[in-house]
């Protein structure tokens, strides 16, 4: 593979494909030393995590970008962890993936707004049940939790509804950019030597000596093979005669205020969790937008992302409840997003002795905050099952575009535009995206394949009017960057 210079020692070029025939892994020795299956925030991390030692990695995602599935469209929080089951898997790499995302956040320049979350009590019930939620926060390794009277809680978010009795004040949960983490991870990777291949759905995998991976491309050998499909984790399992759990899709619907909202609330406001999960919430987003949801709706389609009329109709009323303002606002965006829930509790990642392959599977919201830690579990996993991962080496520098309303915008910053007057011209007025940020998003290591994936890239087309100010001129600018 093509080297070029890293930080402190040379690191290896990798490869993104989106059309054509596989590379040919049939000769002895060419096989891949290990092949991630799913290019979620989940296969991203371990893709780059894997990079950072002398092994040969493919990261196989079925859809034409990164990212495009579960880990584009969820409630982007940087989780503490304070709330999960004491003792889980989930529990330790959450904790864990909480300090290793925010140190890498910064390093990466991927957005992160601190603002700290307030579990709200809305009936006695729910008020009783706060002190064992601190408990329990306690038991995760969470100190700083405290239990606020309907006073002060009034006085920290004067726009909350009536009736609400006090709540759990949570410092360290965050929001996040969650478009911009996965982009990071698979970026770092390839440009540290990890061969991206898009477009190339795995149909069949035949275990052997290697592994044999059917696409519609052709044929991709490796020696270990981790399965991070998300939704599709349980029948990818079922290839190598694996049926630990089912995957049963939770859609979960939110709803996108405009920006003028972004006063209304100054905290993440969680509800006392229940059954089916977290429950519906309300939060700012690091775009400056204030989100509502998520629904919690188990179904048997792991295609069915779209928006319900009664979906809609009852994060509405939760929300009048919440914030009651906040349903006088402009709606920006309605979308969906599908967790892989299963029917256990825990996350279910297993090293499958003898089968040199690892599943993760049942990785739910939490997956985003989780996913460092997540790939770095994986990596140990991989090592105990006979993987040699040779010598370490340095991972190409990376650092991100920046997306976040509360960090400097190019169209803000005088010297850049100085520099390079594309920055200074502004081509989605409602998002303020200007033509350079397009430009070098169509030119990047791994450049969008769709407008959609662009939007992702650098917000334009998604904001109030949702490209009918500038989509023509986005589109024209796509199009001619297309090979």
């Amino acid at each position: 593979m093509k080297r070029e210079a890293g930080t402190g020692e040379a690191v290896a070029r990798g490869v993104v494909t989106r059309t054509g025939v596989l590379p040919d892994t049939s000769a002895p020795g060419a096989a891949y030393d290990v092949a991630v299956v799913g290019a979620g925030v989940v296969g991203c991390a371990l893709a780059r995590e894997l990079a950072r030692h002398s092994l040969r990695v493919a990261l196989v995602e079925a859809s034409g970008d990164v990212g495009d599935g579960t880990s584009k469209a969820n409630t982007a929080i940087l989780h503490t962890g304070f709330d999960a089951v004491p003792g889980s898997l989930e529990a330790r790499l959450v904790r864990d993936g909480w300090h290793r995302l925010g140190a890498y956040a910064e390093e990466t320049g991927i957005p992160v707004e601190p603002l700290g979350a307030l579990l709200v009590a809305w009936d006695e019930e729910q008020w009783a049940a706060l002190p064992h939620l601190a408990e329990k926060a306690v038991r995760n390794g969470h100190r700083t939790t405290r239990l606020i009277g309907a006073d002060e809680l009034r006085s920290r978010e004067p726009h909350l509804g009536a009736g609400a009795l006090g709540a759990l004040e949570v410092p360290g949960e965050s929001v996040i950019c969650p478009w911009t983490t996965t982009l990071a991870y698979a970026t770092q990777a390839v440009r540290s030597g990890v061969d991206l291949h898009l477009d190339c759905p795995v149909e069949k995998a035949r275990p052997g000596a290697p592994h044999r991976l059917i696409t519609r491309r052709g044929v991709l050998r490796a020696r270990y093979v981790v399965n991070a499909c998300g939704l599709h984790a349980d029948e990818f399992d079922a290839h190598f005669d694996r049926r630990d759990f089912t995957v049963t899709p939770r859609r979960g619907q939110l709803i996108v205020f405009d920006k003028f909202a972004r006063g209304l609330v100054r905290h993440i406001l969680l509800p006392v969790p229940g059954r089916l999960g977290k429950g519906v919430l309300v939060a700012p987003t690091v775009y400056g937008n204030v989100m509502l949801g998520p629904t919690a709706e188990d179904l048997d389609d792991k295609t069915a992302t779209g928006s319900t009329a009664e979906g809609l109709s009852s994060l509405r009323a939760q929300g009048r409840r919440i914030l009651p303002a906040l349903l006088d606002e402009e709606v920006t965006a309605v979308y969906a997003g599908l967790r892989a829930a299963t029917e256990h509790d825990d996350f279910q990642v297993t090293a499958h002795p003898g089968l040199r392959y690892v599943t993760v599977g049942g990785i739910r919201s939490t997956g985003l905050t989780a996913s460092l830690a997540l790939a770095a579990h994986v990596v140990e996993l991989l090592a105990e099952e006979g993987l040699e991962l040779g010598a370490a080496r340095t991972l190409a520098p990376v650092r991100m575009p920046n997306l976040g309303e509360a960090f400097p915008r190019p169209y803000r910053d005088a010297e850049l535009i100085a520099r390079d007057p594309e920055f200074g011209s502004i081509v989605c007025p409602c998002e303020r995206v200007t033509r350079g940020e397009i430009r070098d998003a169509l030119a990047s290591t791994i450049p969008p394949s769709t407008l959609d994936g662009l939007r992702r890239r650098t917000r334009a087309r998604g904001g109030r009017c949702q490209g009918f100010s500038c989509g023509a001129t986005v589109r024209a600018m796509f199009e001619e960057a297309r090979p």
